[in-house]
Parts: structure tokens; C-alpha cells; sequence
């Protein structure tokens, strides 16, 4: 017989992440195509696991991308077509449908990166959902403010985390703010606005099964870092607390109704201050940003790219088997600094376990087997990098590399 082809991986990317995947899918053998940014040509790519790299300009329509893609398809056959970033997500996805490569397709894309559409089905799938309205007719819409009571968030239908996130107090403040979005307000989305505490769910899913989970809380809800500044924290749950079991059972339920067949995903839900109840938020099949991978693999010593990696090789045909994970605890701190190069050796306890290095930005990843001694040094922390590092901008209309 032949002996077996090695796996030639497309993965596309326009912002600087994914690293760890790439390398991965070289260590397993495969060919690993880049296409990014053209600016990002200088970026810190894994080169060396790079078989070759191809740049794009900015706002490059689908369409040309499809062309070149297939036009480089002549030559080498691609056998898998990887996203590695949200907003490249229905590239990918025309690109799979167009060459006809394995994977998640433009309907099920639209589950992990429509808000309106993820909730739809979601709710269909039993997933308790704030109340929401699409902003489409306006008389549903009159309907929805007259017996949905405020304040309501109006919500872009395809942004990631809290972009674009506008606060609603009244049906008056509301209707100035449509006409101004004028043909575009479809793309956006009414929902009530529930007070609570922000969780997410960090997922490994291979061949429809759940085979990994790692359920974190935030200190201050993302929308609340993202809108009034402040300092970003998470941390992993109590392992078999009311919460932690709560959200894995919605969170497998979730990951069901909304279809994933194989990858990862980071599903973030909110437990309402008035009922107690969780209430799903957003999904998306990709890795957490914001270094949430990096306080993962601290707690569980699981790489989600790296996991990823493995699964999209293995595919529909292969096997695949987790690696025994750690039952640990981690947590994360992460602020815009005023300075270039912050200095943060004065926090200098034994359970920091990295020094995130990123241009004006301090940073640190907590590991433990204590999640208290974990959560306590986080507050202590957030306190501090507010008083020595902490700096405030203005709220990003559009995501940055």
C-alpha cells in the first residue's frame, strides 16, 4: 500500500495568535500554510514549523481570498483549513464549502459567531438565554421595551467580547440611537440587561463529545473592564461546587444544541443577581483570549491549542485521547500599564507562575492547589496593579492585532 500523505493544514489568522497550534500540527507531521495580515509579515510566527507563509492586505474581500486559495490549491492539496481567530472564522468557513475541506461550515459557523443566531439556538436547545429581540421589525421591537422591562444592551450581532456594547436605559434613548445606525442596525441585537457574576467555560470537544472542561469566574465582569477600565482577573472555580457542576451541565448542553463537532470553545454565561439562575451569553469555537489559555494549562497542564491541534489531525477518521490533566487551580491578572516594560518582581509569592511579557501591559498567571489562596492573592494583586501600573483608554469601536 502508499504510505499515508502527510496533512497539508491552511491556518488563518489576522491577528497574532495561534502559535502553539502551528507547532503543533509540525510536530504531528503535517504541512502548516500560514495565511495572515501583511501587517503582521514581521510578527513572531513559529517559523521554523512553517512550511510557508502568505500575507494578505487589510480588508481584502472574501471573494479574492477564495481566488488565491484556490489558485495555491492547484499545487498543493489542503487538507484542512483552520481559523485561528473569531473574525476570520467565515473565511474560513467559505473556504471549506468552496474546496470542499472538512470541517465547520457557513450555517454552523454562524452559531459560534452570530450572537442573535447563537441564542436562538440555544433557546432551542434549552439553554436559558436573557430576553432578547432582534433589532429587524420595530414593531416587535415596541412590543419587546413595552413588556421586557430596562435598562437593555444593544449588542453587535458579530463582534467578540465587548466591542461595540451599548448600554440602554429607555425606549426613548433607543430609537435616535437605530436611526443613527440606519441600514446597519440589523446586524445588531436588543437584550435585557442582567446584573451578575461573569463565568466562562473552557471546552475540548472531539467527534461531538465533551472530553474537557475547565470552568473559570471573573472578577469584574469583561463589559465592565472594557467600558469603565479597571483590572482584568479570572480564576478556576471550586472544583465540584454548586457553580462548577451547574455549568458544565449547561455548558454540555450548550456545546450539543450549538453543533460543535471537533475543536475547542469559550462560552461565557452570567448568574443573575436576582434569581441566581445562569443565563448563557456567547460562544465561540476558538481558544479564550486575553492569556485564558495560558491560566488553563497552569491549573490542568491541557494546552488548548495544542489540544486543538491534535483533534483537527486527527479528524473524523482518527483517534484522539486527552492527556491526563491536573486538578490544580490558577488565576489570572492582566492591566493595561502606563509603562512600557512594567516591573513586576515585587510580586515575587511562590504561587507565580508567569510573568505575562507584553508591551504596556503587566500581567501574572497564579497557580495552586489552594483555589482560596488563589482568589485572596488576586484581590491583593488587583488592588496594586490599580495603584502601580493601571492605565485607561477609551473603549475600542474595532478589534486591535
Amino acid at each position: 500500500m502508499p504510505e499515508a500523505r502527510a496533512l497539508t493544514f491552511l491556518c488563518i489568522t489576522t491577528y497574532e495568535k495561534g502559535q502553539e497550534f502551528m507547532r503543533e500540527c509540525q510536530r504531528q507531521g503535517c504541512r502548516v500554510l500560514l495565511l495572515t495580515a501583511e501587517k503582521l509579515r514581521d510578527a513572531d510566527w513559529p517559523r521554523e514549523s512553517l512550511d510557508d507563509t502568505f500575507y494578505i492586505p487589510a480588508d481584502l474581500p472574501v471573494s479574492d481570498i477564495v481566488n488565491a486559495v484556490t489558485h495555491l490549491a492547484r499545487t498543493r492539496k489542503i487538507d484542512r483549513i483552520v481559523a485561528l481567530d473569531e473574525f476570520d472564522m467565515e473565511t474560513a468557513a467559505t473556504l471549506r464549502e468552496h474546496l470542499r475541506v472538512p470541517g465547520m461550515g457557513l450555517t454552523t459557523m454562524r452559531y459560534f459567531r452570530d450572537k442573535l443566531a447563537m441564542r436562538m439556538k440555544a433557546l432551542s436547545g434549552g439553554v436559558r438565554v436573557p430576553d432578547f429581540a432582534p433589532v429587524v421589525n420595530h414593531g416587535d421591537l415596541r412590543y419587546y421595551v413595552e413588556h421586557v422591562a430596562g435598562p437593555w444592551v444593544l449588542k453587535p450581532r458579530q463582534e467578540a467580547s465587548a466591542i461595540g456594547i451599548k448600554k440602554i436605559y429607555s425606549p426613548e434613548e433607543l430609537w435616535p440611537v437605530l436611526e443613527q445606525l440606519g441600514d446597519k442596525q440589523s446586524s445588531f441585537l436588543l437584550e435585557k440587561f442582567v446584573p451578575g457574576e461573569v463565568y466562562h467555560v473552557d471546552s475540548v470537544v472531539s467527534e461531538n463529545e465533551l472530553v474537557f472542561a475547565s470552568v473559570s469566574k471573573y472578577g469584574k465582569p469583561p463589559m465592565n473592564v472594557a467600558q469603565g477600565g479597571g483590572v482584568f482577573t479570572s480564576f478556576t472555580v471550586l472544583r465540584g461546587s454548586a457553580e462548577d457542576s451547574a455549568l458544565r451541565g449547561i455548558n454540555r448542553n450548550l456545546i450539543a444544541a450549538l453543533g460543535l463537532v471537533r475543536g475547542v470553545s469559550h462560552a461565557e454565561f452570567i448568574q443573575a443577581q436576582a434569581d441566581g439562575e445562569f443565563y448563557f451569553l456567547e460562544c465561540a469555537a476558538r481558544v479564550g483570549g486575553a492569556y485564558i489559555n495560558e491560566m488553563v494549562e497552569a491549573a490542568t497542564g491541557i494546552n488548548l491549542w495544542r489540544e486543538w491541534a491534535r483533534i483537527e489531525v486527527a479528524g473524523e477518521e482518527g483517534i484522539y485521547k486527552l492527556p491526563a490533566a491536573r486538578e490544580e487551580y490558577a488565576g489570572l491578572i492582566l492591566s493595561l500599564a502606563r509603562q512600557e516594560e512594567p516591573d513586576t518582581s515585587a510580586y515575587n509569592d511562590p504561587e507565580v507562575y508567569l510573568r505575562i511579557k507584553k508591551h504596556h501591559h503587566a500581567g501574572l498567571i497564579l497557580r495552586s492547589t489552594d483555589q482560596r489562596r488563589v482568589q485572596s492573592l488576586l484581590a491583593g494583586y488587583a488592588e496594586r496593579f490599580a495603584r502601580e501600573f493601571m492605565a485607561v483608554q477609551p473603549q475600542r469601536d474595532k478589534p486591535t492585532a
